[in-house]
């Protein structure tokens, strides 16, 4: 077992090779404690040069959504009418005070990942 700080993205690499091959030994063995020791050496570089942003509030709702198997229109009544839902989800019109609080419950999505600012989409120009 010879093991090193991670410090280029050849390191990583290697270490991420190394570690699918040890990744299922068992538990208080030479091996598992390698994959315990790699895993924790990958995530230290990961978490340093390969950090995953946390989603815009449209992209959280969408996410949760999709985990709970909701569609739209299960969203009319909690942030307003069939097209107020449909202007939210399309980026065209910002979340409400009201409607982070609702989606906060309903949801169960934290307010401060609803209150981040996000971008709109612009109106296309018509041609």
């Amino acid at each position: 077992m010879k093991i090193k700080p991670i410090k280029s993205e050849k390191d990583y690499q290697e270490a991420l090779a190394r570690l699918e091959i040890v990744f299922d030994a068992k538990a208080d063995t030479k091996e598992g404690d390698e994959a315990e020791i790699l895993s924790m050496l990958i995530e230290n570089y990961e978490n340093k040069y390969h950090p995953i942003e946390a989603p815009d509030p449209i992209e959280a709702i969408k996410i949760r959504m999709e985990e709970l198997n909701l569609k739209q229109k299960d969203l009319v009544g909690i942030i307003g009418g069939k097209s107020r839902v449909s202007e939210i989800l399309n980026k065209k019109k910002r979340l409400t005070v009201e409607m982070i609080r609702e989606l906060e419950k309903f949801l169960n999505i934290s307010a401060s990942i609803l209150i981040s600012n996000y971008s709109l989409n612009s109106e296309k120009t018509k041609v």
